[in-house]
C-alpha cells in the first residue's frame, strides 16, 4: 500500500462514497411505524396536531372552582369570605355546571365546571384541606321540575369554604389549546424523536409516525482465527479468539441510527464474495480485518478486483483503510443501484472502533438528526505524551478530577483499555512530544 493520505482526505472520500446513499434515503418513501418503536427515529415529514392540547379547560391545582365576582362583589368587606360547598369534579369526570355562589371542588387535571372562571387552591382556604365531598357524577338527580333546564344537581351537604385569598380571573386554569392548537405543526420533518417528543405525540392521540428509512449495513468480520460463538472460553481451540469487533460494531452503528446485520467469514475470498452477494439488501457493507500487508488479506484480495481501493492513512491506530463502490456480479442492491459501497476497517479492535467513529458514524449521526461531529473540548495533559510525528494519534484517556487528561497506553489491541477510557485525546500530526499541561483536543467516547 503505497498511497498515503490525511485523515481529512480519507473522510472526504468516504463522505462522497456515501452521498448517493444519503440522498436516496432522504428521498425514499417514509416508513410508518408504531409510536412505541419511534424513539431515536427521524420524522420523514411534518406532523400536525389533530386536536387541541389540553383538549379542555382544566384545573392546574387541587382546589375550588369559583366565580371571582362571587368573592369580590358578594363579600367586599370580609377578609376571608366563605362560599357554600358545591359538587366535586375529579380527573376523568365529564365537565360539570358550576352553581353560582358556591365553591366547586375540582382536582388537578379535572375539567373546569362551566360558569367558573378561577380556581382557589385548597391551601388558600381556612382549613387547608377538603371536607367530605360529593362528586357531581354521584350526586342525586336535580329536583323535580328542573330537568331540561340545564340546572346542576344540588350538593348533598352544606359545608362552608373559607377563602383566604381572592384569585384573579383565570387563576390556576389551564386553557384549552394553550400547549398546541389543532392543525399546528407539532414537529418538523427532520426532527429526531426523543422520549419527550413521543409523549407529545401520544398526548395528541397519534399512534403511528412516518420516519426516514435507516441505512442498512452489513457488518462482516473476517479471519480464520474467529471461533464460533461459545459460552465457554476454555473451549477455544489453540490459535482461535472470540469475535469482539462484530458485537462492538453492530451496537455502535445501531446506536448511531443504522439497521445492522452481522456476518462472519473465514479467510476465503470465494466465501466472502458469496456472503456479500447473498445479502442483497444492504446500503453499505462494512468489513473488519483482512486489509493489511499480510499474505492472507481476504478483504483486500476479494474487494480490490471489484473496485475497492486500499491505502495507509496518517493515523494511529487505524492506519490501513479501504473503500470503494464494489461491482458485484448478480448484485441487485438497493433500487436503481448497480454497485455496493464498502468501507473496510483494520482488524485490531481499537483500530476498528476508532475507524468507525471517525469515518462512518458522522454520516449516520447526521441521518439520525444528530450533530455529525461530537463536541470537542480543549483539556490539558496530566503527563508528558510521545507520539509518532507523521501520524494523528488518537489516545484513549481518562478525565481526572482536576480537569486534566491522562493518556492510556496506545496499543491497538487493548480493548479493555478502550472500554475504561472516558475520552479520546488527539495528538496532532507533526508532533512527536507534548509536555504535561499542553492543551489537546478531546472528545467523549460516550456521546
Amino acid at each position: 500500500m503505497t498511497e498515503l493520505r490525511t485523515v481529512e482526505d480519507h473522510l472526504a472520500e468516504v463522505t462522497a462514497l456515501l452521498a448517493p446513499v444519503v440522498t436516496r434515503l432522504h428521498a425514499a418513501e417514509p416508513e410508518l411505524i408504531p409510536l412505541d418503536a419511534a424513539a431515536g427515529r427521524v420524522c420523514a415529514r411534518s406532523i400536525t396536531a389533530p386536536a387541541d392540547l389540553p383538549p379542555f379547560d382544566n384545573s392546574q391545582m387541587d382546589g375550588y372552582a369559583v366565580r371571582v365576582a362571587d368573592l369580590t362583589s358578594l363579600f367586599p368587606s370580609l377578609n376571608a369570605p366563605s362560599l357554600p360547598l358545591g359538587l366535586a369534579t375529579a380527573a376523568g369526570d365529564p365537565p360539570a355546571t358550576h352553581i353560582p355562589g358556591t365553591a366547586s371542588p375540582v382536582m388537578t387535571g379535572a375539567p373546569i365546571p362551566a360558569g367558573a372562571d378561577a380556581v382557589v387552591p385548597v391551601e388558600a382556604t381556612t382549613t387547608g384541606r377538603f371536607p367530605a365531598l360529593t362528586r357531581h357524577t354521584q350526586a342525586p338527580p336535580s329536583p323535580e321540575g328542573t330537568e331540561g333546564t340545564g340546572a346542576a344537581p344540588e350538593p348533598a351537604h352544606t359545608a362552608q369554604i373559607g377563602i383566604t385569598k381572592t384569585p384573579e380571573p383565570g387563576a390556576f386554569i389551564r386553557r384549552r389549546g394553550t400547549d398546541i392548537r389543532a392543525g399546528q405543526v407539532l414537529f418538523d420533518a427532520g426532527t429526531r424523536l426523543s422520549p419527550a417528543h413521543l409523549g407529545a405525540l401520544a398526548a395528541s392521540g397519534i399512534t403511528t409516525v412516518p420516519v426516514r428509512p435507516r441505512m442498512r449495513i452489513l457488518v462482516c468480520t473476517t479471519g480464520d482465527e474467529l471461533a464460533p460463538d461459545t459460552p465457554d472460553i476454555t473451549a477455544l481451540a489453540p490459535g482461535r479468539i472470540h469475535d469482539a469487533n462484530g458485537p462492538m460494531l453492530v451496537h455502535l452503528l445501531r446506536d448511531a441510527g443504522a439497521e445492522v446485520t452481522l456476518a462472519r467469514c473465514p479467510d476465503d475470498p470465494a466465501a466472502l464474495l458469496a456472503l456479500v452477494i447473498e445479502h442483497t439488501a444492504p446500503d453499505l457493507v462494512v468489513t473488519s480485518g483482512g486489509i493489511s500487508a499480510g499474505a492472507f488479506e481476504v478483504v483486500r484480495d476479494t474487494f480490490q478486483p471489484l473496485g475497492a481501493r486500499f491505502a495507509s492513512i496518517a493515523l494511529q491506530p487505524g492506519g490501513p483503510q479501504g473503500l470503494g463502490a464494489l461491482q458485484l456480479p448478480h448484485h441487485t442492491g438497493a433500487p436503481g443501484a448497480s454497485t455496493l459501497p464498502a468501507l473496510c476497517f483494520p482488524g485490531n479492535p481499537v483500530s476498528t472502533l476508532l475507524s468507525a467513529l471517525l469515518f462512518l458514524v458522522p454520516t449516520l449521526r447526521e441521518l439520525a438528526g444528530r450533530p455529525a461531529r461530537r463536541t470537542t473540548v480543549q483539556r490539558p495533559l496530566a503527563t508528558d505524551v510521545d507520539s509518532p510525528e507523521h501520524q494523528l494519534q488518537l489516545r484513549r484517556a481518562v478525565l481526572e478530577t482536576d480537569g486534566t487528561v491522562t493518556c492510556l497506553p496506545p496499543g491497538s489491541h487493548l480493548l479493555h483499555n478502550l472500554a475504561t477510557a472516558d475520552l479520546i485525546a488527539e495528538i496532532p500530526l507533526g508532533v512527536s512530544h507534548l509536555p504535561a499541561g499542553t492543551p489537546v483536543t478531546t472528545w467523549s467516547l460516550h456521546d
